[in-house]
């Protein structure tokens, strides 16, 4: 009985695109799914092809294709190419984070609308598209599939601006509108994709053990002591921890999940 729900974990066979598969989170989502059996297609800028070599080096089951999520029109073209040349795929995550330079003035105080609304554009924009576009393709070829897309916390509730008390670090106005998004764009695909035996889900990182994107790569000590004041579990969430949920959602120990947000916070949402 044991190997059967292990069994379950298991990944041969099958084959997997992560967008921004090296960033902090990709990195251990393209680890996790490599180390129970399947292909993954690293999809990533040409300037990381470095870090790739880095990490993946003896990895011949991991793949790196030059892919840029903020060109939607070229990415959509490249999708399709791949799915032709190497099969479309079992699983589907966008883990990417594309911002602008200024992401770290995204403040009510500080935003300017030009780049309001570049982010949305090749943030939000970018997943719902090309989860669509993946979608379709699993149709056309008869894939059963498990799309995953990367939310946060805070597309499920504001920010509490007291953890940045004493620091550098603000709110983000455009950040939730994004994260929020992401969720129920997932909710109405299961709706919509559900009778093509295609499940769409989003995982809910907590604060993850890391530099703040748009501001240093040190993490803020004191923003570190007012986070976890507010965390059950007492400590940060690591990518190993968002990882091990997408991998979950990614076999069929998850087959009749679907239109689901898994959060992996540590209980801060449940402590509110």
């Amino acid at each position: 009985m044991l190997k059967s729900y292990l069994k379950k974990y298991q990944l041969e066979k099958k084959k997997a695109f992560v967008v921004g598969g090296l960033g902090l989170i990709g990195k251990e989502i393209t680890l996790a799914l490599e180390s129970v059996g399947a292909e993954v297609f690293v999809l990533e800028l040409k300037q990381k092809k470095k870090k790739f070599l880095k990490y993946f080096k003896n990895k011949k089951k991991i793949h790196f294709i030059e892919f840029n999520a903020e060109k939607i029109k070229s990415a959509e073209k490249l999708i399709k190419n791949l799915v032709r040349s190497k099969n479309c795929p079992n699983i589907f995550i966008n883990c990417s984070y594309p911002r602008t330079k200024n992401w770290g003035k995204s403040s009510f105080k500080n935003i300017i609308l030009k780049n309001y609304e570049k982010n949305i554009q090749i943030q939000l924009n970018s997943y719902v598209w090309l989860s669509r576009i993946i979608a379709n393709e699993m149709i056309k070829h008869k894939v059963p599939g498990s799309i995953i897309l990367l939310s946060s916390i805070y597309g499920l509730y504001g920010q509490d601006l007291n953890k940045y008390k004493k620091t550098n670090m603000n709110e983000n106005m455009t950040y939730p509108i994004i994260k929020s998004g992401v969720i129920n764009f997932a909710r109405q695909m299961c709706s919509y994709y559900g009778k093509y035996n295609i499940r769409v889900n989003t995982v809910c990182p907590g604060g993850l053990e890391g530099h703040a994107a748009g501001f240093s790569k040190k993490q803020n000590p004191t923003f570190l002591r007012n986070y976890l004041k507010r965390i059950p579990l007492k400590k940060m969430c690591k990518p190993q921890d968002v990882a091990s949920a997408v991998l979950f959602l990614s076999s069929e120990a998850s087959s009749y999940i679907s239109g689901s947000n898994l959060v992996v916070d540590g209980g801060l949402t449940a402590a509110i």
